[in-house]
């Protein structure tokens, strides 16, 4: 059989996997126990056999998700989380231990950043580099160094690691690579193509979509060498090795920490992905247009947008993205602008603190996201207190184009 594209697997990848009664949806599972006739087989589940015991651990509901998340990256399986950090928290948490040393790009999410500094406080070294350049990835190894960890696409600085090359040098040296592909989605840059090792997915932002549902997932590619990572424990190293990274962060993440995501949160997420290439196609072209007019706007100082030739990584976004740049841009306004105003005076734009929405969502970074980092680390990553984040979404582009125009005048 020909291989299918993209939304038609997705969207029929419920169906194809033998849904009860021919449902083209997979069915809502909100049991919290699931009983066994014979005692072997649950002796046997709890052994490390598929199946479902208790829903801390999983559901039929969240399995499903977790397969249609699968097949999106083309990895070999995936662990679904109650939120993007739970899942984030669960990579960090399991895999790495006191002594350890994690190289990560300095140009992250704030909450990231806060959770690596929980993660510093443990004993787990960090060292944050420039990670547009390779070379500064490579400058920082170190013989206790585990991970390497990076964003697809920078959030709310929109820069781009040297993603690919990243890659490479992680398998050259045999180090895990954990990307966080949430803005880029696996529509634009699956996580295999550039190297990594884990994929990381907020599921509440463009997979879900619709705001209406908090989730994560980790997926593993299937490319790194599990039986060579020295921190996995004894009892998740049966079977094949492949497997071995992702067990461990599903029991450790699940079973040990709680971060499940509910089969209610599943459920929205999944049908919400089936519209996935729908939804990111009217977006990216949306805050292309955008990001042209703004750039040319003169009370807009600058725009950070990888669609633009301006930007420093544009040439390397058109090669990893397949000429679509996603949604989210960074607009700084002229230093006479009041931002405050300015904000109100918006009448189509929400106010609001998410990513990948069908709406069209800004705030200002330095007061809200990036406020506990203090002045100092605001000014390394380059964030003045005029720095907007817009998460573009799918309405009409004139009216967009429009309420910029009004509140900016």
């Amino acid at each position: 059989m020909k291989k299918n594209g993209f939304t038609t697997t997705i969207v029929h990848a419920d169906r194809r996997a033998h849904s009860e009664f021919g449902a083209v949806h997979a069915p809502l599972h909100p049991s919290s126990e699931y009983a066994f006739a014979d005692s072997r087989d649950l002796t046997a589940v709890f052994q490390g056999r598929p199946g479902f015991t208790y829903a801390r651990q999983g559901t039929p509901t969240t399995a499903a998700l977790e397969n249609k998340i699968t097949q999106m990256e083309e990895g070999i399986g995936t662990v679904s989380f109650a939120t993007g950090m739970a899942a984030l928290t669960a990579i960090f948490f399991t895999l790495l231990k006191a002594g350890d040393h994690l190289i990560s790009s300095h140009h992250i999410f704030g909450n990231t950043n806060s959770l690596l500094a929980t993660l510093a406080g443990l004993g787990v070294e960090v060292s944050f580099v420039d990670a547009t350049d390779v070379a500064n990835v490579a400058a920082a190894l170190r013989p206790e160094t585990r991970m390497v960890f990076t964003e697809s696409l920078a959030n709310p600085g929109t820069q781009i690691a040297d993603l690919k090359a990243i890659g490479d040098w992680c398998s050259e040296h045999g180090v895990a690579y954990v990307v966080d592909g949430t803005l880029t989605t696996p529509l634009l840059c699956r996580g295999k193509d550039v190297g990594a090792s884990l994929i990381f997915n907020s599921l509440s932002k463009h997979i879900g979509g619709h705001g209406n549902a908090l989730g994560g997932a980790v997926t593993d590619t299937g490319l790194y060498d599990w039986s060579k990572y020295p921190n996995i424990a004894e009892p998740y190293r049966k079977g094949k090795p492949a497997s071995w990274g992702l067990t461990q962060i599903k029991k450790k993440g699940l079973r040990d920490m709680g971060g499940t995501l509910s089969s209610d949160a599943a459920h929205r997420i999944a049908v919400g992905a089936e519209t996935l290439a729908l939804r990111m196609e009217r977006i990216c072209a949306n805050a292309l247009g955008l990001a042209q007019y703004l750039a040319e706007h003169a009370r807009v100082v600058k725009v950070h947008y990888p669609g633009l030739a301006s930007h420093p990584q544009h040439e390397r976004a058109a090669a990893l993205f397949q000429q679509r740049y996603g949604g989210l841009m960074g607009i700084e306004l002229a230093a006479d602008v009041d931002v405050f105003e300015f904000l109100n005076r918006l009448q189509v734009l929400a106010l609001a603190t998410h990513l990948g929405d069908n709406r069209t969502l800004v705030l200002p970074v330095a007061h809200t996201i990036y406020y506990e980092m203090g002045p100092q680390r605001r000014a390394e990553m380059g964030i003045s207190d005029n720095f907007l984040r817009v998460s573009i979404g799918i309405e009409d582009f004139e009216d967009l184009r429009a309420d910029f125009e009004q509140a900016l005048t």
